[in-house]
């Protein structure tokens, strides 16, 4: 029997299941993380007890008085790709001293696995700097972004041609478990999520077009292309990877609600499946 904490065992059944497996899905996960000074825990590049200028210049940065800690992110992409593991990018973020990287994109239970030994790198990387990692959603209260870990998310049939339809269903599947999901997302997670600073309100489910302030997002080239992938930007940036991961995957392929719940929630969300 698997210990409690083992989230991969039932993730790896789910995704052993023929029907999953046979839509080979596929994840692409934006990992966020805080960098703080050790003896303040505050964050990287900001003045002790104090802040640094509002946000807006600091996304993408370049410049020492924008751009803290990018020595960390280089040195954690090159140990990633040497490790094997399937990054794909790093980014300055939003609030100063918060950076992201991308994994994927992986199939199956693969994107738990390379997102776990990524955090655990990433670690040894902060240690080795004196630097502290956190990946609490909210590290700073007030006007500043939290800390996410938004999950891309495609099946076989939503890549086809056609695959707009089944985005659809599944995002509806998604609203009708909102509350679920929710409850595995993270903890703190209700921190974040306040319908402010990129992110929708944790109590209402809601999708859009290139919208970020929404639950799920659909970029503009899935809608035009007419199949692709949705973003869902709920999970905090300390998800457990294999609880999310699987858990898209059984509501999208293996669940199945009422068809009187699914009416309603198809009204409710303009979505017409």
């Amino acid at each position: 029997e698997p210990i409690p904490t083992n989230k991969r065992h039932r993730a790896a059944e789910i995704f052993g299941n023929k029907k999953v497996i046979d839509e080979v899905p596929w994840f692409g996960i934006e990992q966020e993380y805080t960098l703080l000074q050790p003896n303040v825990k505050w964050p990287l590049g900001w003045p002790v007890g104090a802040y640094p200028g509002p946000q807006g210049p600091y996304y993408c940065a370049a410049g020492a008085d924008k751009s803290f800690g990018r020595d960390i992110s280089d040195a954690h992409y090159k140990a990633c790709l040497y490790a094997g593991i399937n990054i794909s990018g790093t980014n300055g973020e939003v609030m100063p001293g918060q950076w992201e990287y991308q994994v994927g994109p992986s199939v199956g239970i693969e994107a738990g696995d390379h997102i776990w030994c990524s955090r655990y790198i990433l670690e040894r990387i902060t240690e080795q700097a004196g630097v502290v990692l956190t990946l609490d959603p909210k590290p700073i209260e007030g006007d500043w972004n939290g800390a996410g870990c938004h999950t891309n998310y495609s099946t076989k049939s939503m890549r086809e041609d056609g695959g707009y339809e089944l985005i659809k269903k599944a995002i509806l599947n998604l609203s009708l478990r909102h509350k679920e999901h929710i409850s595995a997302y993270g903890e703190g997670n209700e921190r974040r999520l306040t319908g402010k600073h990129e992110t929708a309100n944790i109590n209402t489910f809601s999708w859009g077009v290139a919208n970020r302030g929404c639950s799920v997002r659909v970029g503009r080239d899935t809608e035009k292309q007419g199949k692709g992938y949705l973003e869902d930007r709920r999970p905090a940036s300390n998800m457990d990877p294999y609880i999310v991961t699987s858990l898209l995957a059984e509501t999208t392929i293996l669940w199945e609600p009422t068809l009187e719940a699914e009416a309603l929630a198809a009204q409710k969300l303009a979505l017409k499946v």
